[in-house]
């Protein structure tokens, strides 16, 4: 574990200087600074926990699994309310999972709420290595699909994610919301919020699926983004300053 910066060999784990909360059932069921920040895969982290943190009359033990080497699952329990297989332990008796020993997790789903110090968090803890700059633009972007024009401006943001392609957000009013038809479909991202997508209907009748999407009320960090729209650049066609992009 010498690599200071990314993409860590796995697991990493650091301490977290955050206080880490997690309620459920009416409980915080974890309320700790020795909160562990543990890189099972090389994209984000997940919150670890020493074993002491969690009261162990909140657990029982799951009969939805098989014994496995090194770990033991558990049913976290408050009362009335039971989340099925929420609690894993590792014991150190694989060697896979050894750097591991005598700490557990939470399945970040299983829970009602997550919080670091008093702000709410989504998804999965914010990777400290990650960043998320939205800045304007003057590029001209131009989008097609099948021949058809979808939207063009002059005054794109553009988002730049670590690890990921740049997208660009385009203002509504440079978007041919005519040929767009909302979705149901929505995602979740921890560093910029709630996703609400559109079809594409196209003027010949086709439909293409959820390949835009918008931030309704994006998290603050990327506040930039609200009343914009960004396509897949993966399923259309786009031009930036003429020229067509890969």
């Amino acid at each position: 574990m010498s690599s200071t910066a990314p993409p860590f060999a796995q697991p990493r784990i650091e301490s977290s200087a955050k206080r880490v909360r997690v309620l459920f059932g009416g409980k915080y069921v974890v309320d700790t600074k020795q909160a562990k920040l543990v890189w099972e895969t090389p994209f984000y982290p997940t919150y670890f926990f020493p074993t002491s943190v969690l009261d162990p009359s909140f657990l029982r033990e799951s009969s939805d699994h098989k014994p496995e080497p090194g770990l033991k699952i558990y049913d976290l329990v408050v009362g009335d309310h039971k989340a099925r297989s929420a609690v894993t332990e590792f014991t150190g008796q694989d060697s896979d999972t050894k750097d591991l020993a005598g700490l557990l997790k939470i399945g970040f789903s299983a829970a009602n709420t997550w919080l670091e110090e008093d702000e709410r968090i989504y998804v999965h803890p914010k990777d400290p290595y990650k960043r998320v700059d939205v800045l304007q633009s003057s590029r001209q972007v131009r989008v097609a699909l099948h021949g058809v024009e979808l939207a063009l401006t002059n005054r794109p943001r553009l988002l730049f994610e670590t690890g990921l392609r740049v997208r660009t957000y385009m203002p509504l009013t440079d978007v041919r919301v005519d040929l767009l038809m909302p979705s149901d479909t929505t995602t979740e991202c921890p560093y910029k919020g709630l996703a609400n997508y559109f079809h594409v209907q196209l003027p010949n009748g086709d439909i293409h699926r959820d390949i835009v999407w918008y931030y309704r009320t994006p998290q603050p960090e990327c506040g930039q983004m609200t009343g914009y729209l960004a396509f897949y650049d993966e399923k259309v066609d786009v031009w930036v300053d003429g020229e067509k992009q890969a």
